[in-house]
């Protein structure tokens, strides 16, 4: 573990990320949504495999033994892919960057409905107040009934809370993943599968692009693949939840890019709501670290007697438990 080399790593990721979405909202007045998912999945796949080959495990990306949760995955990430390109076309950036957030809000209601999870109380805390700052960040759309009244900012948030919807719905089709495939096969599968549902999408009419144009096309997806090796690799040296507050210093740069490219500036809705999700994120992340330190103690103490109990006669043989706690200092109260 290198805490320090993975938050830069994390922070990174972020800003490249960002400045993917940047680029995807400066085209895509002229560009159709399916021929930016085209570029940005299919591109995706050239650093992507330089990667994987450097690591030796092109291989093990082609093996899989899930091809149909493959192919739920990708359908699911498609669609969202397509509805938050599509919405980019629709609200500044940094309206779009929040409403992202609400995706892992989603994720803890389905973990419990479809992966039938035991969420606990802080974990539903958390999501009702970040659920409280998506209506904070809507506010300006509710108001008369303007969300509803089919403008395109309305038309916007709509389309962005529906992407959030299906991103939330392919991060659940990741936790099943894992169980059988490498990191490599869901990313490499997912690019496969996205390269192709944007493919289709010429039968309904594709632009030529300008020479700044396919530019920009193929820097997206090189700059989307390069942020998820940079977000992978995050995970490799730190843990998730040291990482996870890092997600939300892509309202940073959506903020400064927003301003500098599309002079955007957000509503102070949308800074008040995003402070709120982000806050019920933060505060998930927290009591997380809580109950794993807590539990990580309780383990410890457990270990210790085990380790230094002397058992009578009459009392069963147990075999200590081998983890690092040292037998000769007692585990210290928290």
């Amino acid at each position: 573990m290198n805490p320090p080399l993975a938050i830069v790593l994390k922070v990174l990721s972020a800003l490249v990320f960002t400045v993917m979405s940047a680029s995807i909202k400066y085209v895509s007045d002229r560009i159709p949504v399916g021929e930016i998912v085209f570029f940005r999945s299919f591109f995706m796949l050239l650093p992507l495999l330089v990667w994987l080959a450097w690591q030796g495990q092109v291989m093990a990306a082609l093996r899989t033994r899930n091809v149909m949760g493959h192919f739920r995955r990708g359908i699911m990430s498609s669609s969202s892919m397509f509805l938050n390109f599509l919405a980019l076309s629709y609200l500044p950036l940094t309206d779009v960057v929040a409403l992202g957030y609400t995706a892992p809000l989603i994720v803890v209601v389905l973990a419990a409905v479809v992966l039938r999870e035991n969420v606990q109380a802080y974990r539903w805390i958390g999501t009702g107040i970040g659920f409280a700052g998506v209506i904070v960040m809507l506010a300006p759309h509710l108001g008369g009934g303007t969300l509803l009244a089919g403008g395109a900012a309305s038309v916007g948030v709509m389309i962005a809370l529906a992407g959030a919807i299906l991103t939330a719905g392919a991060l659940i089709q990741v936790r099943r993943l894992v169980d059988t495939e490498t990191t490599g096969a869901i990313i490499f599968y997912m690019s496969v599968m996205t390269s192709a549902l944007g493919f289709v999408t010429i039968l309904g009419g594709w632009v030529v692009p300008t020479a700044e144009e396919m530019a920009v096309l193929i820097a997206i997806g090189i700059i989307g693949g390069v942020g998820q090796i940079l977000l992978t690799m995050s995970f490799r040296y730190g843990d998730a939840s040291l990482l996870a507050p890092f997600d939300y210093t892509t309202m940073l740069w959506a903020c400064l890019f927003g301003w500098l490219i599309f002079s955007d500036w957000p509503l102070p809705a949308v800074f008040v709501g995003a402070a709120i999700v982000i806050a019920s994120g933060l505060f998930i992340v927290w009591r997380e670290r809580v109950e794993t330190q807590r539990h990580a103690l309780a383990h410890s103490t457990l270990t210790y007697t085990a380790l230094t109990h002397t058992p009578s006669a009459d009392e069963h043989q147990v075999a200590p438990i081998a983890v690092a706690v040292n037998p000769t200092t007692p585990p210290r109260a928290v």
